[in-house]
């Protein structure tokens, strides 16, 4: 049986002293302090010296109270819970948390839009990340995903990229709809994901009701070493609700914060939000010669070929007792798995699997795992010491290197990781993709034939609203081009895209010449004036 890790309040023994319950105000080194509103002065009226140290100290602290926010993902939503086992899947892994149906966890959630800054609005129109951290007796599992099955594009070579068209623009420093449609326009890949982008399922209402997808394939690994291809789902149980395209954008004005008020409220008042997982699940002989790449993160595998299998129950039950240590520095990474469980050939997972932890090093330190909120609460041995923040004893005594003779952690051969095959054959860049990778209309068009009538006329509106917003002089470029992209995914589609823009059958807008749009390029270098902003 899975044991029962510490409680959040107390996630790693032993724990610092509570800051805020002594009977009386101590500087950072315990000085008791008896007055911490009046600058030392030379004289009643007289400059603050130099040697009021404590007043220097607060300030610097002050000063240094944010660690920079997450390149992507950086307005988010925490909260805290418990994952129960509730079917059997050994037959698939043998990680110690599904050993046994009951089997209980502690998780830590955060949910988050992907491109706007910490202050904006959390209902934009935007994937939402949709990040678990389970505590379990093997090691930490990090579900890193989002809420939509795929992504914009399926090789980590191009995430820079992408994440720039979505950003501030380096002239005007404002999000431009032209320079996303330009990207979006020029990747025919990311018509999946922009098409679930644009339908309703864009801007959910908050985060209780929206499912969280691992999106990556993954692989489970049983006690007989027999691999088998998975892919993570967690779907909602309070039913999915979205805001249309104009309540997102009223909310985001009346309250930027809806996500966060959302489900703090609902948890505080003890409407505890779950969600199901469930697992697709692929013998792993199958992944060569299906009809689509299973780790290509552009495409999903259809329920049909393999259902949904349940597996749990999440639920979030407790707003973490402070922001800062256990959402802002809660680190994530898709690297972090257990024993009965391994990674896939996705390019887009395999650059994740080292580009996160790195991002955690720079933006909290390369001691971000032992942090409460990272901290394995079970069991935690390595010879890693030093280093900014490290926190504890750092070892102690210990020696530091292995193999040595004085005693300390040893190697587990019991879970050496299980390999995959992979092609030994060195590949162009060019000539990559395999044949039928390129496919990259079938499925957006699939879905988008799935959507009823009402849901199919509002992504259309919604497409129409956001390219309405592409300006400058390639307008009618990008237009055209993104316009022929939508009529391969599905006739119906493109028409009413094109309808809607006012574009002809040639693929040329009825009134534009790009003109007296407040979008432009920046002038030639050599025409900026030296020293201009």
């Amino acid at each position: 049986m899975a044991k029962s890790p510490p409680k959040f309040d107390t996630p790693n023994s032993p724990q610092p002293a509570d800051l805020s319950g002594g009977a009386h105000i101590t500087n950072s080194s315990g000085r008791p302090l008896d007055d911490i509103q009046n600058s030392v002065t030379a004289g009643p009226r007289g400059p603050v010296l130099q040697e009021d140290y404590n007043a220097f100290e607060r300030l610097a602290h002050f000063n240094r109270e944010r660690v920079p926010e997450r390149v992507v993902h950086a307005k988010g939503v925490g909260a805290q819970g418990k994952f129960t086992v509730t079917h059997d899947i050994t037959k698939y892994t043998r990680a110690k948390l599904f050993a046994k149906v009951g089997n209980e966890c502690e998780v830590l959630a955060r949910f988050s839009t992907v491109a706007g800054e910490r202050g904006s609005a959390d209902t934009a129109r935007d994937p939402r990340g949709f990040s678990l951290k389970f505590y379990t007796e093997g090691g930490n599992w990090d579900m890193v995903g989002n809420n939509t099955p795929v992504f914009f594009v399926k090789d980590g070579q191009k995430f820079p990229d992408f994440i720039h068209s979505q950003k501030r623009d380096p002239y005007t420093n404002l999000r431009s709809k032209t320079v996303m449609w330009d990207f979006w326009s020029l990747m025919p890949e990311s018509l999946h994901q922009v098409l679930i982008l644009m339908s309703d399922r864009g801007t959910p209402y908050g985060i209780r009701h929206m499912h969280g997808y691992s999106s990556h394939t993954f692989s489970l690994i049983n006690k007989d070493n027999v691999r088998t291809w998975v892919k993570y789902h967690f779907l909602t149980q309070q039913g999915i609700k979205n805001f249309t395209d104009a309540e997102a954008n009223e909310m985001a004005g009346l309250d930027p914060d809806f996500s966060q008020h959302d489900l703090v409220d609902a948890i505080t008042q003890g409407n505890f939000p779950q969600w199901k997982l469930f697992i697709q699940t692929m013998p792993e002989e199958d992944a060569a010669d299906y009809k689509w790449n299973p780790f290509d993160l552009t495409k999903v595998w259809p329920h049909a070929d393999y259902p949904l299998q349940e597996v749990g129950v999440l639920e979030l039950n407790a707003i973490p007792v402070n922001y800062h240590a256990f959402v802002e520095q809660a680190a994530y990474t898709p690297a972090n798995i257990v024993d009965g469980m391994g990674f896939s050939p996705d390019k887009m997972l395999q650059t994740r699997i080292l580009s996160y932890p790195d991002a955690h090093r720079y933006r909290i330190g390369v001691n971000y795992d032992q942090l409460p909120a990272n901290r394995n609460p079970f069991a935690t041995s390595h010879y890693q010491r030093d280093g900014h923040m490290a926190l504890g004893n750092n070892g102690g005594p210990g020696v530091n290197y292995y193999p040595n003779s004085f005693g300390g952690p040893t190697e587990d051969k019991t879970v050496s990781d299980h390999a995959y095959p992979v092609e030994a054959t060195f590949v162009k860049r060019y000539d990559r993709n395999a044949p039928g990778d390129d496919d990259h209309y079938t499925q957006p068009g699939n879905l988008f034939r799935l959507m009823d009538a009402k849901a199919q006329e509002d992504t259309i509106k919604n497409i129409v609203g956001h390219m309405a917003g592409i300006e400058g002089p390639k307008k009618d470029e990008i237009v055209a081009r993104q316009v022929a992209l939508w009529r391969k995914v599905d006739a119906k589609l493109g028409a009413g895209v094109a309808a809607g823009l006012g574009v002809s059958d040639n693929g040329a807008t009825a009134s534009s010449n790009g003109k007296g749009s407040h979008y432009a390029p920046p002038p030639p270098a050599d025409k900026v004036p030296h020293g201009a902003h």
